[in-house]
């Protein structure tokens, strides 16, 4: 979290991606550090898959950090 709080004060576009074990601790953390990151989820666990597993994990996520990358870079808010 801190990470994509870094990336997106200079400004570079970034995506948090966790297991959905995190789902409330990202959000908890996102209000203490007083910003809303985006954030993929994959499923949990996490430590114990293979490597293939862990690519199919990457491959069915890679859609959806994709989308929230560009949506970020469209964003002239800020």
């Amino acid at each position: 979290m801190h990470d994509i709080a870094d990336l997106e004060s200079r400004q570079i576009p970034g995506v948090g991606v966790a297991s959905s074990e995190f789902i409330e601790a990202a959000a908890l953390q996102s209000r203490a550090l007083g910003f809303d990151p985006a954030m993929v989820f994959v499923p949990h666990p996490i430590q114990d898959r293979t490597d293939e597993e862990m690519r199919a994990l990457a491959d069915a996520a890679l859609a959806d950090i994709l989308r929230l990358l560009c949506a970020e870079e469209g964003d002239t808010s800020g």
